[in-house]
C-alpha cells in the first residue's frame, strides 16, 4: 500500500494574491480510516463494510483503492505504472493478482474468532512454485511473501479458494461444478497437511523435492532444471561475460557496483553467508535495474547485482534481486493480535524465514535510497506452474498439493513464528464440521468472483477516461 503524506492546511494571508493558484496536496494514505472500521466492526459486526457498496459508490471505491495502492507510482511516474494498468485491464485473473489490497478492503475484520497464524496474504495458484533452498536445491512451496501479516487462517483460504475458482475458469476453461471440486480439494489439502503436522511434528525441516512430491509437481521440477551457465548466458550477461547486457529487461548501471556491495555484505552479515562455497567471495561484477517484472510490484523499483561464482569464469554465478517493499495489504484490515511480523522488508524477510524451512540464504532487508527494499535469490530454477497445460485431473491433484503447502507454511507460525502455542490442533478444531467450513469458503468465494467481475468491468471503463492519469487531490 503506498505511503503518501499531506500538507498542512494554512490560514489566507492579505498578502496572497486571490489570482494566485492555490497549493494542493495529495490525498493521504487511508490506512488508518480502514484501521480503526475494522474495530469498529469487530466491536459490532453489524457496521457496512466496503464490500456491501453497489452501483457508482463501489465503483468509487474501487478506482479511489488503486489509486492509492499505486499513488507512489503515479507521482513518481514509475515506467511500469502504466503497464500495470494495462496489465489489470487484460483479464480477471490480471485485476485479481495486482488488486490485493481492494480484495482484502473487502475482508476487514472477518474471521476474529480465528486462530492467527502468518499468512501469507496473497494465496493463489500462481504464488505456489519452485524455488532454491539454502542448499541451492529445488523445492515446492508458497513462494511470495511480500503480503505477510499475522491474521486468521481463513484469510488466505478464503483468498486461495478464490483465485483457484477464477483460475480453473478463465485459464483453465472448466464448468462450475468443476471449478469448485478443485478449490474443495485445494481446501482438503490444506487440512490434510494439518492433520500430518498435528500427528507428526514434521514441519520444521519436511520440504517438497523432486524426490517425495505428487506427480504434477514432479514434473515442474523437470521442466524447471536448467543449468546456471545457460541460464546466466541465454538471459543476463554480456558477450564478454563480465557484466549484465543492457536491453529493454536489463539496465545496467555499474558505477553503483560499491553501493551494492555495501548491500549485499549486509545481507550476509544478516543471515550468517560466510565467503567460499557456492557464493564465492561474495564480490558485486555488476549492477542492473530490472524492468516489466510480477504484477503486484508491476513499476516498483528492483535491482539484480551479478555475484561472481568461485570458478570465477561466469558459469556459476549468482543474481541477488533487491525489490521495493511495500506495506501489506492486509495491514489495517485484519483483526488485531499480539504478534507482529516486523515492518516492510524485515517483515517479508522474516515470512520467507517462517514459511520454508531451510529456504533461501539471501533472503533479506535493506535500505536504499531512504526506501525499504527485501532481497532473495533468481535462480534458474525458480519457476511456477503453466495452468493452461493441467488436464482437469491435474488441476485437482496441483490444487491439493498447494493446500498441503499453505498448511506446512501455517504449522511453521509457532515453532518458526511468533506463536507462543500450538497451531494446528486449534485449526483442526476450527475446521470442523469440515463439510460446512469447505462450503462457507466455497460460497465466499463465488460472492468475491461476482464482485470482482463487476469491479473489472467498471475499472476498465475509468482507464479508458483518465482515472489512473494522476492521483487524486486535497482541493479544500
Amino acid at each position: 500500500m503506498a505511503e503518501t503524506t499531506s500538507s498542512p492546511r494554512k490560514p489566507p494571508t492579505e498578502s496572497a494574491s486571490k489570482d494566485a493558484p492555490a497549493p494542493v496536496a495529495r490525498l493521504e494514505s487511508r490506512v488508518e480510516a480502514y484501521r480503526a472500521l475494522t474495530r469498529a466492526f469487530v466491536r459490532s459486526p453489524c457496521i457496512m463494510r466496503p464490500c456491501d457498496l453497489t452501483g457508482l459508490r463501489r465503483r468509487q471505491h474501487v478506482r479511489d483503492t488503486i489509486l492509492e495502492d499505486h499513488a507512489l507510482r503515479i507521482d513518481q511516474g514509475a515506467e511500469g505504472a502504466r503497464a500495470k494498468f494495462e496489465k489489470l485491464a487484460g483479464s480477471l485473473y490480471s485485476f485479481f493478482r495486482g488488486t490485493s489490497l481492494l480484495f482484502h478492503r473487502d475482508m476487514l475484520g472477518d474471521d476474529e474468532r480465528m486462530p492467527t497464524v502468518l499468512a501469507l496474504g496473497d494465496v493463489h495458484p500462481l504464488n505456489f512454485g519452485i524455488m532454491p533452498n539454502a542448499d541451492n536445491v529445488p523445492i515446492f512451496g508458497v513462494n511470495d511473501f511480500d503480503d505477510v501479516l499475522y491474521a486468521p487462517f481463513t484469510w488466505d483460504l478464503k483468498r486461495g479458494v478464490t483465485g483457484f475458482l477464477l483460475a480453473a475458469d478463465e485459464i483453465g476453461g472448466h464448468g462450475r461444478k468443476t471449478r469448485e471440486k478443485i478449490a474443495r480439494r485445494f481446501v482438503r489439502g490444506y487440512r490434510d497437511g494439518m492433520r500430518i503436522y498435528a500427528r507428526h511434528g514434521r514441519k520444521a525441516s519436511e520440504q517438497m523435492r523432486s524426490d517425495n512430491s505428487p506427480k504434477v509437481i514432479r514434473r515442474m521440477f523437470r521442466k524447471a532444471r536448467k543449468s546456471r551457465e545457460s541460464w546466466l548466458w541465454d538471459r543476463y550477461l554480456d558477450e564478454k561475460g563480465r557484466g549484465f547486457r543492457a536491453n529493454d529487461e536489463l539496465t545496467p548501471i555499474s558505477s553503483q557496483r560499491d553501493v551494492f556491495q555495501e548491500h549485499i555484505n549486509a545481507v550476509a552479515r544478516q543471515n550468517g553467508i560466510e565467503p567460499g562455497a557456492r557464493a564465492g567471495e561474495l564480490r558485486v561484477k555488476d549492477v542492473c535495474l530490472r524492468h516489466g517484472q510480477g504484477t503486484a510490484s508491476l513499476g516498483l523499483p528492483r535491482y539484480y547485482c551479478l555475484i561472481e561464482g568461485p570458478s570465477a569464469d561466469a558459469t556459476d554465478d549468482l543474481i541477488v534481486e533487491f525489490k521495493q517493499a511495500r506495506r501489506s495489504a492486509l495491514e489495517g484490515l485484519a483483526p488485531e493480535s499480539d504478534f507482529h511480523a516486523g515492518d516492510k522488508g524485515d517483515r517479508i524477510a522474516h515470512g520467507q524465514s517462517v514459511h520454508l524451512a531451510h529456504g533461501d540464504v539471501f533472503y533479506g532487508a535493506v535500505e536504499i535510497d531512504g526506501q525499504s527494499y527485501m532481497s532473495r535469490e533468481r535462480a534458474p530454477f525458480r519457476d511456477d506452474i503453466d495452468l493452461d497445460d493441467l488436464s482437469k485431473k491435474s488441476w485437482r491433484h496441483y490444487a491439493h498439493a498447494c493446500g498441503m503447502a499453505l498448511a506446512q507454511a501455517h504449522a511453521r507460525s509457532d515453532d518458526a513464528g511468533a506463536l507462543d502455542y500450538r497451531i494446528e490442533p486449534r485449526i483442526l478444531d476450527a475446521t470442523e464440521p469440515f463439510a460446512l467450513f469447505a462450503e462457507d469458503l466455497i460460497v465466499f468465494g463465488s460472492e468475491a468472483l461476482d464482485r470482482l467481475k463487476g469491479d473489472h468491468a467498471g475499472y476498465c471503463r475509468d482507464l479508458k477516461r483518465g482515472a489512473f492519469d494522476r492521483t487524486q487531490k486535497r482541493y479544500r
